[in-house]
Order: structure tokens, then C-alpha cells, then sequence
């Protein structure tokens, strides 16, 4: 499916960065969940994340990371999911997190 490049735009993709994480045991499938800050604009949204095979709570705290900020919330279990952090998957079909090459400012657009 073609989309057009005013379509792509109504897609609100943003930078931001880890600024907690836990475990989420009760998930379905293991997860982690995500505070993360999108700047003044957006502010500190949630995410849950089924990212456990490469990463620990612990070592993503301070990582920027690219997500979707404008999708409706996601109930996950007992977990309000606000923003869809954006990942691919790996040979093992496993979730590497996508982010900025570089340190960037909190809630820079993508374009």
C-alpha cells in the first residue's frame, strides 16, 4: 500500500528518553515498562515494552529512544500503554530499540 507524504505527517514521531523502567512480570508475554520524557510539548508519557531478551531495566535509564505519541492509549494488562516506542526485529525476530545516532534534544520531531 502507497500512502502519501500527508498521510506519513499525521504520524507524530518523536525522540525522547528512558527516564525509568521496570519489569513487567504480569505481562502476557515479558515486558518491561517505560516512563519516558518527550520534552515540554509532550511530556513524560508510558510505554510497554516487549523488549527483555536485549535490554534490563536498569541499563536503559538515560537511552533515547523514537516513538509514537499521537496513537490512542493501549490497556496492557493492569498497564495504560500511551506511546508505541518504535523497534525492528533481530535474526531472532527479538525487538532492538531504535533511536538517534546521536544525543538529540527531547521531543525532536522526526521529518
Amino acid at each position: 500500500m502507497t500512502i502519501t507524504y500527508d498521510d506519513f505527517q499525521k504520524v507524530d514521531i518523536r525522540v525522547g528518553r528512558i527516564v525509568r523502567a521496570e519489569p513487567y512480570p504480569e505481562a502476557r508475554k515479558p515486558a518491561i515498562k517505560l516512563w519516558v520524557d518527550f520534552g515540554p510539548e509532550i511530556g513524560e508519557k508510558k510505554s510497554s515494552a516487549q523488549i527483555t531478551r536485549h535490554y534490563t531495566p536498569e541499563a536503559l535509564i538515560g537511552r533515547q529512544v523514537i516513538g509514537v505519541v499521537n496513537f490512542a492509549p493501549r490497556q496492557i494488562g493492569k498497564f495504560v500503554s500511551e506511546v508505541l516506542i518504535l523497534g525492528v526485529p533481530d535474526a531472532e525476530n527479538e525487538v532492538v530499540l531504535l533511536g538517534p545516532g546521536h544525543d538529540v534534544p527531547v521531543g525532536g520531531r522526526m521529518f
